[in-house]
């Protein structure tokens, strides 16, 4: 075979994410060569070694020896044989192997009727650094459990935590809710806060197994004794080097995985199902199901996931309002890749964004019949600033018609400071105060969309605050209604077709003349 080295095929800038690392595994992700068309697949070399082939830009080298250090490098191949030049080299090392602490030796018990919460806690508190709390195959039943630093909780494939169908296993915390430090019930999986104000660090989440918190049940429970807001399933808080792997989480009373003020987190072959479970059967009674949230958390990386979700598949969040704003703690440098969403409405920034949100990537993702790829949203009264956002290289579908336009979700390519307001003025401008939010610099690349529930694209700024800097390049996209563009500064338009099935293809608005200026538009 002839082999020919061409940089411009070159994979960039190889890293292994933020705690992506086991005792026999470790994660890497790379970014697309140049010229990333041309490429047909990958080679990870380990050691010099080809361990194995890929498409996407993400890998997980597995069959490794515990605590020893290995040397990883990428080359893509392309269509007609042609090997790149190796990507740059990193050097990354396993874990060492930790003591396991079976929970059955501790006295759980399978099923799904015996609660097991004492005996999986007991197991947990006695874990040592870098243990492992072990949950074998069958059902266990638990309330809420509390994890510690230097642990991995592994539920086996076949395993199931169970969350309790009683409000009275969940002891009321302070969590976030909706942005705001509320009464909580505890959620199914969670961590405490440090007593001195400290934080934890290395939690691994792990295994074939499933958490399921019980949701459809749990949330009717929770609703009618209202102690408290509903809990989630997975809820961690202040803790660093996070890592969510071979895991399912499904059936939340509400939102199904939290992170609060969480740093250098990772999210690899996640299933989350918020909406329906595994085989389509809808879960009964649950409302606000968002799959994965961030909420002022920052170094993340998702990748190699699928959520099928009942309301937004993931949401980047960091407080509302003034609580929000004083807090001032954003989310930031999250990397969202090669991730499947069944269901929901796409990878959302906000509402609750009031810390701000900055540096986020969402790219080779599918959508099929979720509403939207993606939204940013914040209206009056969450200040702060979301920037420097890129969506590209994605695709969606949605040809299911259970959703239509309304104040909670306008388009398919999705930018909204009305967010919430069934109606709204375009030209009745308001005070600009610490309340007055700012979204600048967000980029569609290389969308492709085909929705028939409403707008193919909808991007509105307020009058006395438009958006800024708003770039769709390569985009073609067909909805029911087509692109509506209202108050923004400096928007740019290449390689752009959108095609309406039910009104005008592209709508212009602006308070401020000349604003929107400087795009084109692609001919039909």
């Amino acid at each position: 075979m002839h082999t020919t080295h061409t940089s411009l095929l070159t994979p960039l800038n190889l890293v292994s994410p933020p705690a992506a690392r086991t005792s026999g595994s470790i994660a890497v992700v790379w970014d697309k060569p140049e010229v990333s068309g041309d490429v047909a697949c990958y080679r990870v070399y380990v050691n010099d070694v080809i361990h194995g082939i890929c498409t996407a830009a993400d890998y997980t080298v597995t069959g490794l020896a515990p605590a020893q250090e290995y040397k990883v490098h990428i080359c893509a191949v392309t269509a007609a044989g042609e090997v790149s030049l190796p990507s740059n080299v990193i050097i990354v090392s396993t874990k060492p192997e930790g003591e396991l602490f079976d929970i059955t030796v501790f006295g759980a018990v399978e099923g799904g009727e015996v609660l097991n919460t004492a005996a999986i806690q007991a197991a947990i508190d006695v874990c040592t650094a870098g243990g492992m709390v072990y949950v074998p195959a069958g059902v266990f039943l638990s309330g809420a459990i509390f994890l510690k630093s230097s642990m991995t909780l592994f539920i086996e494939k076949g395993g199931v935590l169970l969350g309790s169908a009683e409000p009275a296993d969940y002891p009321l915390m302070t969590y976030r809710w909706e942005g705001r430090e509320q009464l909580c019930y505890a959620s199914l999986v969670n961590t405490q806060e440090c007593s001195g104000g400290g934080r934890l660090k290395d939690i691994t989440i792990a295994g074939g197994g499933k958490i399921d918190a019980n949701g459809a049940a749990l949330f009717k429970a929770e609703m009618a004794e209202a102690k408290g807001f509903r809990g989630r399933a997975v809820c961690l808080r202040s803790t660093d080097d996070v890592y969510l792997k071979d895991i399912t989480v499904r059936q939340s009373p509400a939102w199904c995985v939290h992170l609060i003020y969480c740093n250098q987190v990772t999210a690899n072959n996640v299933s989350i199902y918020t909406k329906n479970d595994e085989h389509g059967r809808r879960y009964a009674d649950v409302f606000n199901g968002d799959g994965l949230n961030p909420d002022s958390s920052s170094d993340i990386y998702i990748f190699n996931s699928m959520i099928a979700s009942q309301d937004d598949c993931i949401a980047i969040k960091s407080g509302r309002d003034e609580e929000g704003r004083r807090a001032g703690i954003p989310s930031e440098n999250i990397r969202i890749t090669n991730c499947r969403f069944k269901s929901g409405f796409g990878v959302a920034i906000g509402s609750e964004m009031s810390g701000g949100v900055r540096n986020v990537t969402v790219s080779d993702c599918t959508f099929e019949d979720v509403y939207s790829i993606g939204t940013v949203k914040a209206p009056r009264g969450r200040g702060a600033v979301i920037e420097n956002i890129v969506y590209e290289d994605c695709t969606l579908r949605n040809y299911s018609l259970e959703h239509e336009d309304c104040q909670w979700f306008r388009g398919a390519i999705n930018i909204d400071q009305f967010y919430s307001h069934k109606q709204y003025d375009l030209d009745r401008a308001e005070e600009v105060t610490d309340g007055t939010g700012i979204i600048r610099n967000i980029t569609f690349r290389n969308i492709v969309l085909d929705t028939h529930a409403g707008n193919a694209v909808f991007m509105a700024g307020l009058p006395e605050q438009p958006l800024q800097n708003i770039v769709l390049e390569n985009v073609s996209a067909i909805g029911k209604y087509g692109l509506k563009a209202y108050n923004i500064e400096g928007l740019a338009m290449n390689n752009v077709s959108v095609l309406s099935r039910l009104d005008e293809p592209y709508q212009f608005y602006n308070r401020i003349p000349g604003s929107l200026s400087g795009f084109q538009v692609s001919p039909q």
